[in-house]
């Protein structure tokens, strides 16, 4: 076995010393290729890079590198081979390694940085132990230059790279603190970024459209990445370890007042990564809204309508075809709740997407999904609003089922060829579980004559067969309210829907597979609870939620699913200026609170 040190040494002082160096490196390399074409299993050599620097000129540098470029060992190691790949881990935590190769490897980082994602995970966090502070200031630049890229590319890890750089707040070395801050402050720039952005709109409103089609879509990105289960389950996991570790732990002073003072910290960061990014992002748009509507704290009408066609456009250009998306949307919702009748404007364009029969059913049955949501959770609707749009809905359902009665062929539950109609009657039956206290608790018996008008029983018993497609959750909700004011019984048709569920077949290229699918629908209702917390405590005046009646209620218990029936109507007048001062700042026009911002 053959071991080559191949050492190319520079040194500017004699150049007829430098020409015979460079003779017998052309010696050494064509002994090397005669050496490797005799020997392919030979894999590492000492490798000495100028990197296009003058050759007579360069001061000496020696650099050692095994195996490949960052790119082809990344390559390598996404088809099985790993050798490379390990091999670049164990000389990334040699405690002998140098500047130069630290700033060579990580300049390739950062030309590979969107191919480091999860599955990298172990290599991240070498690089993240990589001794860059203390070093030379081209190391710390090129460090600071990756970091900014990889929490931009990769935002899985901006956690980890917050972690690392706080652990270097101690020992006590002032150099070190001042390249911690400016790693945090290169993170925290993102932030400012969008906020520079929404001040630009304020000096050139031509381009506003554009600057928020830009935001949001990258703001969607975040937010289908970031879905509603995995935030809950952060969250989740998150309480709990406070719980072990408070558990295990034995104070041996009282921190009172430290805790108490530290927990609101605690309670709005999100557990999430991608979360807690979308989260700080969405507080700066939200409060640029807020700020473009309400000058020195008056509703500015015109400046409003002119925000809302932009952010209309830019819904139905992204927001409106981007599904499972959880929070972007809620900046149309928080807009609308300044007028009804901006809301009442938005209901106008959901429902005429909605009907219009030339768009794809795809878009039509996003629309009815947010028609249904909005009509449900926004408590800033009037009650009249709901009652207009519930009829709406419902002559177009009944219009519907009659085109298919007559048009004297054999109809059939197909989400398919309905999707639309199923999608619209799912909407009706979500805003009859929301609304009904609302719609009955005024005049019982006037209400109770509206909701019969609608003429449910129809539309249920028809042979397309809504109750079969849609969510389960919303078809035994809706049935038990129904069956408790006794304007629809649904339990016979949801009966035999169970003891008549048949295997689906599918054709596909490698051929029919059967399957089961109780809920060929899919739902999607866009104003669920909003899960971000720099924000939630202004939304939830404008929210309808669930909530759980009293265990010890037999006739509750036995009408409706634990834990799945509406809220009542709750507060509803209040107005956007009663919100929390700090958060928005009408002079600055979405800037965040003074004690957020940051030189930069």
């Amino acid at each position: 076995m053959y071991l080559m040190f191949i050492v190319f040494y520079v040194s500017s002082s004699d150049f007829r010393r430098q020409a015979r160096c460079a003779a017998q490196t052309v010696v050494c390399w064509s002994s090397v290729f005669q050496l490797n074409k005799q020997r392919p299993a030979l894999a590492a050599w000492w490798v000495m890079e100028i990197d296009g620097r003058d050759f007579l000129k360069t001061p000496s540098v020696k650099t050692v590198r095994f195996g490949g470029s960052v790119a082809e060992t990344l390559e390598k190691h996404k088809h099985g081979d790993s050798s490379d790949y390990e091999l670049l881990k164990h000389q990334l935590v040699d405690p002998e390694i140098k500047d130069a190769q630290i700033i060579n490897w990580l300049q390739e980082f950062r030309s590979s940085v969107t191919h480091l994602t999860k599955d990298h995970e172990q290599l991240i966090y070498t690089i993240l132990r990589l001794p860059w502070l203390g070093r030379s200031q081209a190391v710390v630049d090129e460090y600071l230059a990756f970091l900014g890229n990889l929490v931009s590319a990769q935002t899985v890890y901006l956690c980890a790279c917050l972690n690392m750089v706080v652990s270097h707040f101690t020992p006590n070395l002032p150099r070190n603190f001042d390249h911690c801050h400016q790693a945090l402050q290169l993170i925290i720039r993102y932030e400012c970024y969008v906020h520079n952005l929404l001040r630009i709109t304020v000096y050139v409103p031509s381009i506003r459209r554009d600057l928020l089609e830009l935001i949001i879509g990258k703001l969607l990105k975040l937010d289908v990445n970031a879905s509603r289960t995995h935030i809950e389950e952060a969250e989740e996991n998150r309480v709990q370890t406070q719980k072990a570790e408070e558990q295990t732990e034995e104070c041996l002073f009282d921190m009172d007042e430290d805790v108490s003072a530290d927990e609101p910290t605690r309670t709005t960061v999100m557990a999430h990564p991608v979360a807690e990014r979308l989260d700080t992002l969405m507080a700066v748009l939200m409060a640029y809204i807020k700020d473009v509507c309400y000058v020195d704290g008056s509703f500015h009408a015109e400046r409003t309508k002119e925000l809302y066609r932009d952010l209309l456009t830019v819904f139905d250009k992204l927001i409106l075809p981007t599904h499972a998306s959880c929070h972007v949307q809620y900046t149309l919702f928080y807009l609308c709740s300044f007028k009804p009748a901006l809301a009442e404007a938005f209901l106008d364009h959901l429902w005429k997407i909605l009907q219009n029969p030339s768009l794809p059913a795809v878009l039509r049955q996003a629309a009815a999904g947010y028609l249904g949501s909005f009509l449900a959770r926004a408590k800033f609707i009037p009650l009249s609003t709901v009652r207009a749009c519930l009829d709406l809905l419902s002559s177009w359902i009944h219009q519907y089922i009659y085109s298919q009665d007559s048009c004297g062929k054999q109809v059939c539950c197909d989400v398919s060829l309905h999707g639309p109609f199923y999608t619209s009657c799912q909407a009706v039956f979500y805003t009859i579980i929301f609304r009904h206290r609302a719609l009955l608790e005024a005049n019982m018996k006037k209400g109770l004559e509206y909701l019969q008008s609608l003429n449910l029983e129809q539309v249920v018993m028809c042979q397309l067969n809504p109750l079969r497609v849609c969510l389960p959750s919303i078809t035994n909700m809706f049935a038990a309210i129904t069956r408790k004011y006794q304007v629809v019984f649904c339990y016979t048709i949801i009966e035999r829907n169970n003891r008549c569920v048949l295997p689906v077949v599918r054709s596909s290229a490698g051929g029919d597979c059967v399957t089961t699918n109780t809920n060929p629908l899919d739902s999607f209702f866009p104003f669920d609870p909003y899960l971000l917390k720099r924000y939630t405590h202004c939304l939830i005046y404008f929210h309808l939620f669930w909530f759980t009646y009293s265990a010890g209620s037999k006739e509750d218990e036995d009408d409706f699913l634990c834990g799945e029936t509406p809220q009542a109507e709750g507060i509803v007048g209040l107005t956007p200026n009663s919100y929390d001062s700090n958060f928005h700042s009408p002079s600055s026009l979405g800037s965040p609170p003074n004690t957020l911002q940051r030189p930069f």
